[in-house]
């Protein structure tokens, strides 16, 4: 399931990982250990955005910020992008972070 995000245009990576952090799939240009990284660093990212939307809804009392929905890292050539449990690297030349996002979080669903 998680394989048909491969055919969005920029996607070089995508990946599964458990609740733990323990990569459990991965499709894509990475070798194994690299995808275990990149979901183990999506996994660390997921738990710092709670953390941090929990402590702003709590200062600010205001609602709807927990829990987040994803997260994106955005660099000069590739960004991560992360709903759930899925994580995928893309080229931002090549690929519409908003149809990304879209596609994870459909996928995510199942």
């Amino acid at each position: 399931m998680i394989r048909r995000l491969l055919a969005l245009d920029g996607v070089m990576v995508v990946a599964r990982f458990r609740d733990d952090g323990a990569f459990v799939e991965g499709y894509g240009l990475l070798d194994a250990v690299n995808m275990s990284r990149l979901a183990r660093f999506a996994h660390d990212y997921k738990r710092f955005t709670q953390g941090n939307a929990d402590q702003f809804s709590m200062f600010t009392r205001l609602r709807g910020w927990t829990p987040p929905k994803g997260w994106i890292v955005r660099g000069h050539a590739h960004s991560v992008c992360s709903i759930g449990n899925l994580v995928c690297l893309v080229v931002n030349a090549e690929t519409s972070i908003n149809e990304v996002m879209r596609e994870l979080d459909d996928v995510a669903r199942f």
